[in-house]
């Protein structure tokens, strides 16, 4: 799991007593940490249950295309990474960070509860050369799971035809004879759904009282643990440690049961189960008993209350947020030929936000380091910024997860676990979870071993091989898709494969990373450094967003048509990013020697 957010505030100011070392009494720990673990756990149990559905209920219950998916998707997870940089500023100017988390644990919940009312599947239709022809659906449930008998047909007249994608990309209509009625070129069938404004009204809602209210929440509740240590405290990082396992343990068990939930009764108890979780959380808070008095409180030197305001202003964001959703969903296609410029000007306008503010705001800080530090200070600012970038790349790469790699698991993956039982599309998520929840302690052990004989890699090293490792990862899956079935389907374990590489690739550098800032970062502007790190992975959201698209297949009513062909364009797509990765790790693991050199002895 992306744990950035969750690291990220450890070393934050934070009011609170702190603990001292003979106050322990949980596992060594403040006994505060096992109620910060928990909600914590509570609310990622919440959000990662709700990504595991998401992608499916935008593709199957609103007939999105997969590209229109892919967007809004990465949109959204963009956005959940930016916002917890205003709402860690507001936490510690104003609110305090316990007011902060719980007012953000009622705005999720209530955005997960919204998402509960879709109302019904969208209707499909489609248009050929330009005419709206009616679709009829047979054997489709509404739910993440598809049961692979599903049928679609285009009404023309007294006709009821069969439609069938083509490997050229053109679509056959097929009599009831089961002879060919019409053939449609590839680019004159397009599939869409009519939706009720209300409804999609109702989802860009919750996506974004989620957004905002994971603004208040992530930040601070990762802040409140790092205030239950004294300064110089030695327990700290093995107290994250712990509270990061929360994180994981959270996901693992809604990403196996929320889609569950959501296949056996209905897409609103899936969701309804993640905001059960979040309530779980904020109460967890709210009556905690008074066991975190003193901690996450507003600053003792706060004139005026200004809760209210900020409260008040938070959901006036709401309709910010939705225009942001509004404008990526109707994006226009780059214009081929157009080169950069077209692509930059048809970027949607929370596009151009993230990629402006990142473009121009990396050398800005660097030429703020020229001029007023040492040399040494501003090498170790390069060397930062050099890094920031790979990890950009990485996070662009491993975010697949959530949304090409959940379509693959539907339309190319068998399902069947040893022929006992099947998971669901979404359960797939859990994977990365599971093999956190394992390795982490392997690494930790390995990487702790290393070092006691002086060979524990360097940053730039760990950093380089998780992009060769996330490469890999789908260069494995890859593989396994020559392998496929007759029904173009690969085993459930290639998939498992993957996820399996790239949670060892993501212990290489996420534990590190913010730890790297800290460490690399001048001192005066260490905020403004965390600020381009979060910056730099809500972009990396987006453009994981954006290379989903490239990975887009055409649906009827939710469904691919020619399983050969998806199966096809995958393999193509994950092919190219696997050996993009795999390049660019080896060309920092090759720059790991300057690095290290203009690094100045952090490691």
């Amino acid at each position: 799991m992306t744990n950035g957010i969750a690291q990220g505030s450890a070393d934050s100011a934070a009011s609170g007593p702190g603990a001292k070392a003979g106050d322990a009494s949980w596992f060594g720990h403040p006994r505060q940490l096992a109620r910060l673990f928990t909600t914590e756990m509570w609310e990622r149990f919440g959000f990662y249950g709700m990504r595991a559905l998401l992608t499916l209920y935008l593709a199957k219950h609103f007939l999105f295309s997969d590209s229109t998916t892919a967007g809004l998707y990465g949109g959204f997870t963009a956005l959940v990474y930016l916002t917890p940089l205003v709402g860690g500023l507001l936490a510690d100017r104003y609110l305090g960070s316990k007011r902060s988390v719980k007012f953000g644990a009622l705005v999720m919940a209530t955005g997960y509860f919204i998402l509960c009312f879709g109302g019904e599947t969208a209707k499909p239709y489609a248009l050929i050369d330009g005419q709206r022809y009616t679709v009829a659906v047979e054997n489709v449930a509404d739910g993440p799971t598809s049961g692979g008998k599903e049928q679609r047909f285009v009404i023309s007249g007294a006709q009821k035809l069969l439609i069938q994608g083509n490997d050229d990309g053109s679509v056959a209509l097929i009599a009831p004879g089961g002879q060919v009625a019409r053939t449609v070129p590839k680019g004159g069938f397009e599939a869409s759904g009519e939706r009720s404004p209300l409804f999609v009204g109702l989802l860009l809602l919750g996506l974004t009282l989620v957004v905002i209210g994971n603004g208040f929440f992530k930040p601070n509740i990762s802040t409140m643990v790092g205030a239950l240590y004294s300064p110089g405290d030695q327990r700290k990082d093995a107290g994250f440690t712990i509270f990061y396992m929360g994180i994981n343990l959270g996901a693992l068990l809604s990403q196996l049961l929320c889609p569950l939930l959501a296949d056996a009764v209905g897409w609103w108890a899936g969701f309804g189960l993640a905001a059960m979780g979040m309530l779980l959380s904020w109460s967890l808070i709210q009556f905690d008993g008074g066991r975190l008095a003193g901690y996450g409180e507003p600053p003792a030197d706060l004139v005026q209350d200004r809760a209210v305001p900020i409260y008040l202003g938070a959901l006036l964001a709401v309709p910010v947020v939705i225009f942001l959703f509004q404008n990526l969903m109707s994006a226009q296609s780059v214009v081929p030929g157009s080169g950069i410029m077209g692509y930059v000007l048809a970027l949607p306008l929370m596009g151009r936000l993230l990629f402006g503010t990142f473009v121009l705001g990396v050398p800005v800080i660097l030429l703020y380091a020229w001029r007023t530090g040492s040399r040494a200070e501003f090498q170790m600012m390069v060397a930062a910024m050099v890094l920031i970038v790979f990890n950009t790349v990485f996070w662009t790469l491993f975010e697949q997860a959530g949304s090409s790699l959940t379509l693959f698991a539907d339309r190319n993956t068998d399902l069947s676990v040893f022929g006992l039982f099947s998971i669901s599309a979404g359960q797939t998520q859990f994977f990365n979870a599971l093999f956190i929840v394992t390795l982490a302690p392997v690494m930790s052990i390995l990487w702790t071993s290393l070092a006691a004989r002086g060979l524990e890699p360097t940053i730039p090293v760990k950093f380089g091989s998780a992009l060769v490792g996330v490469g890999l990862g789908f260069l494995f899956l890859v593989w396994g898709t020559q392998n496929a079935g007759a029904d173009f389907k690969v085993s459930i374990w290639w998939l498992a494969g993957l996820y399996l590489i790239h949670s060892t690739a993501e212990l290489c550098i996420s534990p590190v990373g913010l730890s790297m800032i800290t460490k690399l970062s001048m001192a005066r502007i260490v905020g403004m450094m965390m600020g381009v790190w979060f910056l730099s992975i809500s972009v990396a959201q987006y453009v994981a967003g954006i290379i989903a698209q490239v990975a887009s297949v055409a649906t009827v009513g939710g469904q691919v048509t020619n399983l050969k062909l998806s199966l096809d364009t995958y393999a193509g797509v994950f092919w190219n990013i696997g050996l993009i990765a795999v390049v660019i790790g080896i060309l920092l693991l090759a720059l790991s020697w300057p690095l290290k050199r203009i690094m100045h002895g952090v490691t």
